[in-house]
């Protein structure tokens, strides 16, 4: 059996990456923009942060889909005759593209933010009575998706360390035993 070491290292340091940048940024940098004495500069310091983070979220993200891509083809044998490996896989790429989508919603309203300008604000997500009612709609939006993406992502993490507890030994035998028996 041959190891996919570089491939599961990619595919988890990209998952990584995205599944921490999404909570460090609901967190931590949405939070503190609240920080900022002048209202109107609030939005503004928020969407820079994310600007900046966007690069390494891409990289992160096309990380995690090249690993993934690559898992799955080393791992096609067990997906298709292993009970259970199929099922969880199906689940993973649907969550995946769950988070993607996300992902992309959340930068396009992101950059609806951006293109307001500077706008009063409670916080980079909190309106306050002198925000337009338009940036407000995309803050709310915006305070709902900030944690969508690390929910959906933490989910990958745990079907991730599903698939590494279906490799063991007992776990591969048992699922293909399962298969071939029509029990799985």
């Amino acid at each position: 059996m041959r190891r996919n070491t570089v491939v599961r290292s990619v595919h988890d340091l990209g998952m990584a990456a995205w599944f921490g940048g999404s909570l460090m940024g609901a967190v931590g940098l949405n939070g503190a923009a609240s920080a900022v004495d002048d209202r109107s500069e609030r939005t503004r310091v928020a969407n820079v942060g994310w600007s900046r983070w966007t690069p390494v979220n891409a990289a992160g993200i096309a990380a995690h889909l090249i690993g993934s891509a690559a898992v799955l083809t080393a791992n096609k044998g067990r997906v298709v005759a292993q009970s259970g490996v199929g099922k969880s896989s199906t689940a993973k790429a649907a969550l995946t593209a769950g988070a993607m989508v996300a992902t992309a919603y959340s930068r396009a309203l992101g950059k609806k933010l951006e293109r307001a300008g500077d706008v009063p604000a409670e916080g980079s997500l909190e309106p306050g009575r002198e925000t337009p009612e338009d940036v407000a709609r995309v803050q709310r939006r915006l305070r709902v998706v900030q944690w969508v993406i690390p929910a959906m992502t933490g989910g990958l993490v745990v079907l991730n360390a599903l698939h590494g507890e279906q490799q063991r030994p007992n776990q591969v035998f048992g699922g293909i035993a399962r298969r071939v028996l029509g029990r799985g």
